[in-house]
């Protein structure tokens, strides 16, 4: 019999415990990354979510499952898309917020959220029925699991959770041997752009370093946190990660983290933070404190791209949206996200929604397909 328990916490379960759970080295879902942005997210203010995580114990008190959960009063930060929802809900007399979330803080990337100790479909199954139980307890409007790979997909679409496509731009590894073999599959046109791109930041003199985030040095933190929050300033956002975040964070997950800084003489002027696991790297956040030609693809994707290939990396996802992503190599995919919705009437008009919108994300992703820079001859995406 499995029983679940609220942690306030990701830090409630023990490192032990935690190295258990089926997470396939994902560094978003690592006990490191959850408990260092809680310490971050959880302060009053648009940044704000309250961990509500479901832990499953056996009969024996032993860890068999956890799901990653937080209560929402606002949609800042996790990449749901769902603002026109409220509308529907206010018409219905009721309110949208709160929701629960299972996700990561300000982090659009798909992976694994039904952790459990031992593949099975038994231990998903329960904590999706602990999930639901908490939406209805709680009050909220609705439980949006977002951004799952299969198995997870799978277990929510049997539990009957309305499934929802999203559409990213990934970079898929054929095999390439290095940067230039990857550039010989591209038009001749597409080629010579991308060219000019990486030479004009060679051209300014800057050096491009890829460090991990046990190789960067303390005095390096507050110039990577400078140029991380200079992004949320220029767009009018709210940078919620602190320089101790990231510190705490690069210390912790170590080869995990990649940090790709462009330096002026010795001075850092630039940076883009990524992580990865043994399959994937993933990128996150950037900023700059130069205006250089070129540097924002240099750093976000060439740079990651590089690196892929150069660790044998299957994928680069580079985070969510960006069709200028295209022209540099990035292919479009599905996303899944998964919702249960509380109110039947409710559950109706989001089930309907969810049809309509799936067959434009299917159109957009085609016509996306059509504008990849590959000669016709290369294999098409994924």
């Amino acid at each position: 019999m499995l029983r679940p328990e609220l942690l306030p916490a990701a830090r409630n379960v023990s490192e032990p415990d935690w190295r258990l759970l089926a997470t396939n080295g994902d560094p978003f879902v690592s006990r490191a990354f959850l408990s260092a942005a809680e310490g971050c997210v959880t302060e009053h203010g648009p940044a704000g979510w309250q961990p509500l995580h479901i832990a499953l114990r056996d009969a024996l008190g032993g860890l068999a499952g956890l799901l990653p959960l937080y209560r929402r009063d606002h949609w800042y930060g996790d990449f749901a898309a769902d603002y026109s929802w409220a509308p529907a809900w206010q018409q219905a007399g009721l309110n949208y917020f709160p929701k629960l979330v299972s996700g990561v803080p300000f982090t659009p990337s798909p992976g694994p959220r039904l952790l459990v100790t031992e593949d099975g479909p038994a231990v998903r199954a329960a904590l999706i029925a602990a999930a639901i139980d908490l939406t209805v307890e709680t009050g909220a409007s609705n439980w949006q699991c977002l951004f799952v790979r299969e198995p997870d997909r799978a277990a929510l679409e049997v539990a009957g959770l309305l499934l929802r496509r999203g559409v990213q731009f990934h970079w898929l590894s054929r095999g390439y041997r290095d940067f230039t073999d990857f550039l010989s599959t591209f038009t001749s046109e597409k080629r010579k752009k991308l060219k000019r791109e990486r030479r004009a930041v060679a051209d300014a003199g800057l050096r491009i370093e890829a460090r991990h985030g046990n190789e960067i040095e303390d005095a390096l933190w507050p110039a990577i946190h400078r140029h991380y929050s200079s992004t949320f300033v220029r767009l009018g956002g709210v940078a919620a990660f602190s320089t101790e975040f990231f510190r705490s964070v690069g210390a912790e997950l170590g080869q995990r983290m990649v940090v790709f800084c462009a330096f002026d003489a010795e001075r850092p002027v630039a940076s883009a933070i990524c992580y990865r696991d043994e399959a994937a790297l993933y990128g996150r956040h950037w900023g700059t404190d130069i205006d250089c030609p070129g540097l924002h693809y240099e750093l976000c994707y060439h740079a990651g791209i590089e690196y892929a290939i150069d660790h044998g990396l299957q994928r680069f996802e580079p985070g969510a949206q960006g069709e200028h992503k295209i022209a540099r190599g990035f292919e479009p995919v599905s996303t899944w996200s998964a919702y249960w919705v509380a109110d039947p009437r409710l559950r109706e008009t989001v089930a309907r929604y969810l049809v309509r919108e799936d067959g434009a994300m299917l159109d957009y992703q085609s016509e996306m397909a059509g504008h990849l820079p590959y000669r016709a001859t290369e294999q098409g995406p994924a």
